[in-house]
């Protein structure tokens, strides 16, 4: 196994062997922000669960870890744009991250493209250079085509994060907007 990865590296060009690092550091990087964002989220809707239900109950305003009660306590008066500004405030709370993780679902197939392509450019500079067999072709393009592999592997987790994430903030708002909606009922 290590004799495969250090051939694969003394064989691969150093673009295609910098483009898997860039992967590597995508992948970590989305996994952080991703781990990072859906636990915070999630606690942050436990709180928003628990004072919509309190405020179900009969509750005349949110609770104290509720965001909206950030806004609500600045104002002399609850009206409907002072929580609009808290829904607002909320939703790009929420929404931090999302625009990373779009970005390297989108751009790391085509990351992983560039190094394939470059590699297999490699592979029949050497072919044109000494007679070269399909054994030669073979072995270049598929370790060529290991780019274009990590491309997509990281693009799938990506775009699965970014979709459990927005799928989170949404349920997150949904929950804010009740409450909103609650508080400006009673006051009626």
């Amino acid at each position: 196994m290590l004799n495969n990865l250090i051939d694969f590296y003394l064989k691969s060009h150093p673009v295609t062997i910098g483009v898997l690092a860039l992967l590597a550091i995508y992948f970590i990087v989305l996994n952080w922000v991703f781990f990072y964002r859906y636990f915070s989220i999630n606690t942050w809707l436990n709180n928003e669960s628990n004072s919509l239900d309190s405020l179900l109950m009969g509750a005349t305003t949110v609770n104290e870890n509720s965001f909206l009660n950030n806004f609500i306590k600045t104002s002399n008066n609850i009206s409907k744009e002072v929580l609009s500004l808290g829904m607002m405030a909320a939703t790009k709370e929420a929404t931090k991250g999302l625009s990373i993780l779009s970005i390297f679902a989108s751009t790391t197939p085509f990351i992983g493209l560039f190094g394939t392509v470059v590699s297999i450019l490699d592979t029949f500079t050497h072919i044109g250079q000494r007679s070269g067999s399909m054994s030669i072709i073979a072995g270049g393009v598929s370790d060529a085509l290991i780019a274009t592999a990590a491309g997509i592997f990281v693009a799938i987790f990506a775009y699965t994060y970014h979709q459990v994430l927005k799928r989170k903030s949404f349920e997150l708002i949904s929950y804010l907007q009740m409450q909103s909606d609650a508080i400006i009922a009673r006051k009626v």
